[in-house]
């Protein structure tokens, strides 16, 4: 078409050409006829727009049907094919990986050490000082040693993994194991702050006794957390001590729920 014999066209082309005619067979007189109209018009247009014009159909056709042997990047990701096709080079040398064991350093051992100007001990006094002291130390040894190994375990005890990980579940789990309780009310001691976890423990323990000893529980916790003269005082804001003060009027097992809920997120 545009003056063109299909001896002209590339291989490709002259058959889509072919298929293009067998397809619209039908229409294709009227097809022809706008095709020729509108080359009438390109003619009709300036040299320079035409080339400009012919480029660009040039460029739409190579992107969106190229030529047959080509990339059609409409479908294909350039990129993607560049990087499959790319030779990769064997690494050379590197053989299986060694993994050692992560070996922590050994505990620093503490030996006292002892100053150069104390004065050498004789046999003899060693003797009467050891003799002197086997008195005292006999008596105490029975019962201090007891207590001196238990603490001693409890607290040098290497505290397991897969316990650490079980009080991560939250307070509830913390509180329910007896180690995990000792360490935190430990810390919060050393915080200044364990009175929040007796207050919240006291409020959970008035919810489950019954009717006829709640009362006398309400103005336990009262004197001895929130009362001016409180033996071990909180803090708590103003509106949770406000609500705190109307409950006192009527009390139940919720009256402290307000405040025990604030010390909670606390703790947490």
């Amino acid at each position: 078409m545009q003056n063109k014999t299909r001896l002209e066209l590339a291989d490709y082309e002259a058959e889509n050409l072919a298929r293009l005619q067998k397809m619209f067979s039908r229409k294709w007189e009227f097809i022809f006829m706008q095709a020729e109209a509108q080359s009438k018009v390109d003619k009709k247009r300036d040299k320079l727009e035409r080339k400009v014009l012919d480029s660009q159909e040039r460029a739409f056709w190579d992107v969106h049907r190229p030529v047959p042997g080509s990339v059609n990047t409409t479908e294909i990701d350039i990129k993607k094919a560049c990087r499959v096709n790319r030779p990769h080079k064997a690494a050379v040398g590197l053989g299986v990986p060694i993994i050692r064991p992560i070996t922590h350093p050994p505990e620093p051992v503490f030996v006292p050490r002892v100053p150069s100007t104390a004065s050498p001990i004789s046999e003899g006094d060693e003797g009467k000082e050891k003799n002197g002291k086997d008195g005292e130390s006999s008596s105490k040894e029975g019962g201090d040693e007891g207590s001196d190994q238990t603490t001693g375990t409890a607290s040098n005890k290497e505290i397991p993994t897969r316990r650490v990980k079980r009080w991560a579940f939250g307070l509830h789990e913390l509180l329910r194991d007896p180690v995990g309780r000792d360490h935190f009310t430990r810390f919060l001691d050393k915080e200044f702050s364990g009175e929040n976890l007796r207050f919240w423990e006291a409020v959970q323990e008035l919810k489950s006794l019954p009717q006829s000893e709640v009362q006398a529980k309400v103005d336990e916790i009262w004197s001895e957390f929130l009362a001016p003269d409180a033996s071990c005082p909180i803090n708590v804001d103003s509106r949770s001590n406000e609500v705190t003060k109307r409950n006192m009027k009527n009390p139940d097992r919720w009256t402290f729920d307000t405040a025990a809920v604030r010390k909670f997120s606390i703790l947490l």
